[in-house]
């Protein structure tokens, strides 16, 4: 079957020389690399991260009365801040 693509004009020349330095017809290369790309395994669907939140997602933050440094060092266990901190 004949058909008209269009191709980079570098990436045209490579195939050509290599047609050349291989001893096959540029139709060969052509076929032989899109036979190499359908052939490859289809890539596999992304991973999804399981949803495992906990608590009520409409009750109250329980991370509003803190501020971002405070929240930071709960993260990293610096010990300046108490977890359990009461509503002001």
């Amino acid at each position: 079957m004949k058909t008209t693509i269009d191709i980079h004009d570098v990436l045209l020349e490579q195939a050509k020389r290599h047609a050349k330095e291989t001893g096959q017809t540029l139709q060969a290369v052509m076929e032989d690399g899109l036979r190499e790309v359908l052939c490859k395994p289809k890539p596999t669907k992304p991973y999804k991260l399981e949803d495992c939140r906990v608590g009520n997602p409409n009750g109250p933050n329980p991370l509003a009365d803190y501020t971002w440094d405070e929240l930071r060092d709960i993260i990293y266990e610096t010990p300046n801040y108490d977890v359990n901190k009461e509503d002001s």
